[in-house]
Order: C-alpha cells, then structure tokens, then sequence
C-alpha cells in the first residue's frame, strides 16, 4: 500500500480525529489499552530489515491473535468507531494517534505527531514483542532489534504507569501504579519501593531494578514527576514516520 498524501485535507483530518479520539478516550476510560495497541502495533519493528513497526498490520486477525496481543481486538473495535468518521487516514497513523492521545488525556505531555504511515497487510512473525516471563538479557534482545538503547528501554516501560494486567490475557493480574489513569512517574517510583501490596511486577519489571545499567535509569526517571522523554517513548515511533 502507497504512502498517504499528508496535504492541508489530511492534516485537518487528522485534527478532527485527534478531537474525536480525546473525547472517546475520556468517555470509556480505554487510555491504558489505545496505548497499549499503538506500542504492539510499531513495537514489532525491526532496524536490520526495516520490516515491522507502525503500519496497521495489528488490524488483521493473523497478528491480534498473537499471544502478546491478546485483548488488543477491543482496542481495535474502538477505532474503527473513529476510523468510519475519518475513512482517509490510515490504520497505522490512526492507532499511533490514539496512543499520543492516550497519554495526553491522562495528564502525560504532548507528544508532536507526525503522520503519513502507509497501512501494511503484511504481518510479522509471532514472538517479536516482549515475554513478561523472561528477564534483562531478552529485554536487550527485543528492543535492541528496534534500535532502542537502555535509556530507551526503562523510558519505555514505563507505559506501565497506566492500566493493569488481565489474567485472561497475560496470566497476570493488577494495576503496577495506584493510580492506572494517570500517566506519570509512579511505575518507577514503585518499581525502586520493592513489592508492594496489591501493585503487580512482571519479571521483565524486577529486570529494571536488579540490572545495574537499567536501574540507574529508574532511578532517573524516579525523581521526575512528569519527563518528556518518557512519554515520548512509550510511542517510540510516533513522532517521527518509518
């Protein structure tokens, strides 16, 4: 599939939609799972063969039935609701745009989009997306593929600061933070508490605390209530078009 043509009538599109996804958000309280879709669709990129990533591929029924997206179909649900209002954009700028939209609604920063994604009907392999099972060394192996650095990773993860994991979807169960819809620095500060009563912490999570390289980035990233950074990586390839 082309490229989309970004002139004046996309833009404006993607403005009106921008409106319509705040407004949707905010009425069913999905934030934590429209992030989650944008991040599972671009997180199956791959530097190397520039193959993967932000391209909508999600959509189809071959990649949301992958183990790690498990749930991922009612975020898909919800923006076709936006996608019939605003047929003109592309899936894949679509799920990147509520991803940005979600972060912001929750009190994170606001994220510069950039869109003209092209769809792609092409699905990746399962297994390019992390194993909440496994610890640092598959954490480097995952992201180094996309082309992040340490900092990015920890940056990253912090998306946990919304939401909460289902049981039926991950075989975990609980919210990371106190407060699931608002994006902030909890998930870090949690992570450097040690466990806490009725707050979840995957392997990959405890891999953040006891790896000496990851931790002095939780630790950074513990002391700032609200970093740019942070929110821009939770959408690594949203601010810019691969």
């Amino acid at each position: 599939m082309a490229f989309p043509v970004v002139d004046t009538e996309y833009l404006k599109e993607i403005d009106k939609a921008r409106r319509d996804l705040r407004a949707f958000i905010a009425l069913k309280n999905c934030a934590p799972i429209m992030l989650r879709l944008a991040w599972h669709d671009a997180g199956t990129y791959d530097v190397s063969t520039k193959t993967g990533g932000p391209n909508g591929s999600i959509r189809n029924e071959e990649e949301f039935t992958h183990g790690a997206n498990s749930g991922l179909k009612i975020a898909i649900d919800f923006c076709e609701e936006v996608k019939a209002k605003h047929p003109k954009i592309t899936y894949a700028d679509l799920y990147q745009l509520a991803g940005v939209v979600a972060v912001e609604v929750t009190g994170g920063p606001t994220i510069d989009f950039v869109p003209g994604r092209k769809d792609s009907n092409i699905c990746p392999r399962e297994g390019r997306l992390p194993d909440a099972k496994r610890g640092a060394p598959h954490l480097r192996d995952i992201f180094y593929r996309m082309g992040l650095s340490d900092k990015d990773i920890v940056a990253l993860s912090g998306g946990h600061t919304l939401g909460r994991a289902h049981p039926e979807r991950s075989g975990f169960d609980g919210p990371w933070t106190n407060e699931p819809l608002k994006f902030d620095n909890s998930y870090f500060v949690e992570l450097l508490k040690g466990e806490s009563e009725g707050l979840l912490k995957l392997p990959t999570d405890k891999a953040l605390f006891d790896d000496p390289e990851f931790r002095k980035y939780v630790e950074l990233y513990a002391k700032v209530q609200h970093h740019n950074r942070m929110g821009s990586f939770c959408l690594t390839y949203t601010s810019r078009v691969i």
